[in-house]
């Protein structure tokens, strides 16, 4: 089986990683506790599917430790090139997405200086090594938007979670069977859904066309500067203003984009820094120049604060996750 490794340059914890993601509803993560991450997703290619078995080694010292993956590419189209080439391109696809999906694509080693804000000094000790776990992909994460518009949270993820399983690839990783997520090939032809309405499931064809056609690419949202890119997304039916926030932070994996349109950290900001509930355009803003402090990773203390709003609103332990409104 192939593998790739991930050397994270700043904290990382993969363990954290899989904590938050047992939380997470649209991640519907249950799997053994035995440290290893068990991913199935399509792959950038909107043809593939990826299925990866992830690992952190472990220092004697404490320190920040090598991340593996190992993984099986289930192609859904002949690839043009010679086998050898196909292969090598593949796993270097598969190598950046992972390290998109765990924000090992970023270099955080100027991160902890962040901790010189009380308020980031304490999120970064509540979770150490914690870094957003991103959807698979800016198309997962649209569809995401769609399928959970003004419906509870655990009605959107039963429903995500079983379009998975009637329609994606089942795929068999680290001794566990799991089912990704249909491809953009494969989700333009479903035609019912229980709990969807006509709309939605027009609007997921729509979603998977354009990722077909480039429109959901990770590298070129990240590449236009965060305005041009939540207008671009915006573009898309069915993706407003929150929705596209989701995609380009959660989705393509921006690190430093404050949600500007996410009631639920705009209340844990206000909180952590002692603030009146924000209820205006200007209250926002204000929030947003907080936010400046954080740069080059306002999408990440953003994050955390999330985290730990979930976390304290939660009885008896504490668990770790907060899932996305839709």
């Amino acid at each position: 089986m192939p593998a790739v490794t991930l050397t994270p340059a700043g904290p990382f914890s993969l363990a954290s990683g899989i904590r938050f993601l047992e939380g997470f509803g649209p991640a519907s993560y249950d799997h053994a506790a035995d440290g290893i991450l068990r991913l199935a997703f399509p792959a950038d290619d909107g043809a593939s599917v990826v299925a990866a078995a992830v690992r952190q080694e472990v220092r004697a010292d404490g320190g920040t430790g090598t991340v593996r993956a190992e993984f099986t590419v289930h192609p859904g189209t002949p690839h043009p090139a010679t086998a050898v080439t196909a292969e090598a391109a593949a796993n270097q696809a598969v190598r950046a997405q992972l390290a998109r999906i765990l924000s090992l694509d970023v270099d955080a080693t100027g991160f902890p200086g962040l901790a010189a804000d009380p308020v980031v000094a304490g999120l970064t000790a509540d979770h150490p090594g914690l870094r957003p776990v991103c959807f698979h992909s800016p198309y997962e994460a649209a569809t995401w938007a769609i399928i959970g518009n003004r419906i509870r949270m655990t009605q959107a993820a039963a429903i995500k979670a079983r379009i998975a399983h009637q329609h994606g690839h089942r795929v068999h990783i680290a001794g566990q069977t799991l089912h990704a997520f249909p491809t953009p090939a494969a989700l333009r032809t479903i035609t019912h859904v229980p709990g969807l309405t006509g709309i939605k499931i027009q609007r997921l064809h729509a979603l998977a066309e354009a990722a077909l056609d480039g429109k959901l690419d990770a590298p070129h949202l990240r590449a236009l500067p965060a305005d041009h890119a939540l207008a671009e997304l915006r573009t898309l039916p069915g993706i407003g203003p929150f929705s596209a926030e989701l995609i380009l932070i959660r989705g393509a994996g921006h690190p430093d984009v404050f949600p500007r349109h996410e009631p639920r950290v705009h209340k844990a900001v206000a909180t952590a820094y002692g603030l009146g509930a924000p209820t205006t355009d200007d209250d926002v803003t204000q929030l947003a120049k907080i936010a400046d402090r954080w740069k080059p990773y306002r999408s990440w203390v953003a994050f955390l604060l999330r985290v730990r709003a979930h976390d304290t609103s939660l009885p008896g332990p504490v668990r770790h996750g907060s899932p996305p409104s839709s």
